[in-house]
């Protein structure tokens, strides 16, 4: 069985875009297991914007 913290979301990572992306992880306890998938491949695919524009302003900044 996987644990899942009561309040997820408590740890940020210092990044507001990453953390505004996984605070969508809080929806797992609100729909059936059977929509967890969709939740999680939204999340990554949030996660990979958040990477993908981090590099983009790191190179305009060089």
């Amino acid at each position: 069985m996987t644990y899942l913290p009561e309040e997820t979301g408590d740890e940020e990572t210092g990044e507001e875009r990453a953390d505004a992306v996984l605070n969508g992880l809080t929806r797992l306890g609100e729909v059936p297991v059977s929509a967890h998938v969709g939740v999680f491949e939204e999340v990554f695919a949030g996660l990979e914007g958040v990477l993908a524009s981090a590099d983009d302003t790191a190179d305009r900044q060089r």
